[in-house]
C-alpha cells in the first residue's frame, strides 16, 4: 500500500472505495450480535478460549497444516514434525497477541518482531528482524513477487508511521490493511502469514471493534479456502481500487464467519452440549 498521496490518513481514503463502507456496517451488525448472545454476558471468557483455539486452527491451515480441531485440542507436543510446528507457533501468536495490545499503537514494529520471535520459537541472527538481502523467504504458499528489502523497509516505516500517527478508518479497513501489507511484504525469512494474520487479531481486539477476541476471523478465511484468501490478495497487492476493496470485503467476510463459529459455540453451550 502507498503511504503517500493528498490524503493525510490514507487507510480512511480506502473507507470511500466502493463496497468497504458495506462491508464495514455488515461485520459490525454481526459483531454486535454476537456481542449481544446471552451467553457472552455470562461465559465470554470460554467464548474467548474457544474462539482462540479455533482461530490458530483455522490460520494453521491457511499456512499449510491443515489439522482437525480436536486433533489440536488434544495434542500437547508440537515439535514433532513441519505441521506440528506449524501448529504450535499459531498457537503461542494468539496467546501473545492479547499481551501486545498496549505496545501496539506505540511500537507496531517492536510488535511485530515479538510476534515473529514467538513462532520461531528458536535462536537464530534472522529471528525476530526483517530479512537482509540475499536471504530467502520461507512461505511457500504465497507465491507472488517477493519486494526488495529495501522496499520493505520503507513499507513496513510508513504503516508504522500511520498506526501511530492514528486513524479514522474503520477498525476492518486498519486490520485488512496491516494483514494485506505484511503478507505482500512478507518481511521475515519465516512464519509471515502467521505473523500477518495474528497483527490483524491485534487490530481488531485493540480497535473495541472486538474487545474481548471472540470473533476469529482466521476460521472464516480457513473456511473461505486458501485459494480464495490468495486471489483476494492479489487484489491487494495489485493496488487498484477494485482490488483493495475486494481484499478488504474478503477480511470482512472472514470475520462474519468468525462470528458465526462463535455465535455457535455460544449456542452448544445455552444447550448444555459443549
Amino acid at each position: 500500500m502507498s503511504t503517500t498521496g493528498a490524503t493525510a490518513d490514507p487507510l480512511a481514503a480506502l473507507g470511500s472505495l466502493p463496497g468497504v463502507a458495506e462491508s464495514v456496517e455488515s461485520v459490525r451488525k454481526a459483531v454486535d450480535r454476537v456481542y449481544g448472545h446471552r451467553v457472552m454476558r455470562r461465559r465470554s471468557n470460554e467464548i474467548t478460549s474457544e474462539a482462540a483455539l479455533r482461530g490458530a486452527r483455522g490460520s494453521a491451515a491457511l499456512s499449510g497444516a491443515d489439522w482437525a480441531l480436536e486433533e489440536v485440542r488434544r495434542r500437547t507436543d508440537f515439535s514433532a514434525d513441519p505441521e506440528a510446528r506449524v501448529v504450535g507457533a499459531a498457537l503461542r501468536l494468539t496467546a501473545e497477541a492479547g499481551q501486545l495490545l498496549s505496545i501496539w499503537r506505540q511500537s507496531p514494529l517492536r510488535v511485530l518482531a515479538r510476534l515473529h520471535v514467538v513462532a520461531a520459537a528458536e535462536p537464530g541472527d534472522e529471528v525476530g528482524r526483517p530479512r537482509q538481502a540475499g536471504e530467502a523467504v520461507d512461505e511457500p504458499l504465497i507465491e507472488l513477487p517477493l519486494p526488495e528489502v529495501q522496499e520493505v523497509s520503507g513499507r513496513l516505516e510508513g504503516l508504522a508511521d500511520l498506526i501511530i500517527a492514528g486513524t479514522s478508518a474503520p477498525a476492518l479497513v486498519t486490520a485488512a490493511v496491516v494483514h494485506g501489507e505484511l503478507l505482500a511484504l512478507r518481511p521475515f525469512v519465516s512464519h509471515n502469514g502467521l505473523v500477518a494474520r495474528a497483527a490483524e487479531r491485534i487490530v481488531l481486539v485493540g480497535s473495541g471493534l472486538d474487545p474481548k477476541s471472540v470473533c476469529p476471523a482466521e476460521v472464516g478465511y480457513a473456511e473461505l479456502g486458501g485459494a480464495s484468501y490468495l486471489a483476494a490478495l492479489e487484489g491487494y497487492v495489485s493496488g487498484t481500487r477494485e482490488g483493495m476493496a475486494a481484499w478488504i470485503a474478503h477480511c470482512g467476510k472472514a470475520v462474519e464467519l468468525g462470528v458465526r463459529e462463535s455465535t455457535a459455540v455460544c449456542e452448544a453451550l445455552q444447550r448444555g452440549a459443549a
